[in-house]
């Protein structure tokens, strides 16, 4: 899913369609799972996998490490091997402390099964979103899976003129209540909603009750 882009779903068969005419020049398939992996979108670990494509190498950092700097990069054994005859170091690739946190990360996301949690609570912030969708014309869209969601607003609901200042407004407004979203799209238009995954349902409830506030 595409986050820059204003948290944007891809159309079913995008990717399959990418992954075709990448490969077709000789190119590789590079999937970003930043900020949708680690089980966020609820559905699967890893977003990609909803549409059934293998990427040629992810790249991952952030959450991996709860706050710990890391990241990573996943690969085959084949395009690994392709780095032998060049100079390729990383100073600190593969420290056992920043090994352990990840390991810690995942065990958490396992054992509390944040993935399913993920899912139960973005179905509740969605319902949330879009029955204030259908209060105020100012929200044009709601879109996204699990814990990562977007809602995109508008001046106009019938020419969706984006609402560039009102989103602005929103998420200062929403910051000095306690709660940090951020504007995203080509026209920062739309809302970002990417929660700790280790929320509750009153975080939920009172999240949407805050935006209800500011929207009113």
């Amino acid at each position: 899913m595409l986050s820059c882009a204003g948290q944007i779903p891809l159309p079913s068969g995008y990717l399959e369609a990418v992954t075709k005419a990448t490969h077709s020049k000789g190119a590789l398939l590079i999937a970003d799972e930043v900020q949708v992996g680690f089980g966020r979108v609820g559905s699967h670990m890893w977003a990609f996998e909803e549409s059934g494509v293998n990427p040629d190498i992810v790249v991952m950092g952030k959450p991996m490490g709860n706050g710990h700097p890391m990241g990573a990069v996943f690969t085959t054994r084949e395009i690994a091997s392709a780095f032998g005859d060049m100079e390729f170091f990383s100073t600190f690739g593969g420290n056992p402390v920043s090994c352990a946190i990840g390991m810690a990360v995942l065990d958490v996301i396992e054992n509390d099964n944040l993935m399913a949690r993920a899912t139960r609570l973005g179905e509740r912030l969605t319902r949330g979103l879009v029955e204030l969708k259908q209060t105020y014309d100012t929200i044009g869209d709601v879109r996204g899976r699990g814990l990562f969601l977007g809602f995109e607003m508008v001046r106009n609901p019938v020419n969706k003129e984006p609402a560039s200042d009102e989103a602005a407004s929103l998420v200062d407004g929403m910051r000095d209540r306690g709660v940090l979203l951020s504007t995203d799209g080509p026209m920062h238009n739309v809302i970002k909603i990417k929660p700790p995954m280790v929320l509750n349902e009153k975080d939920i409830d009172e999240t949407i009750s805050k935006i209800e506030h500011l929207l009113s």
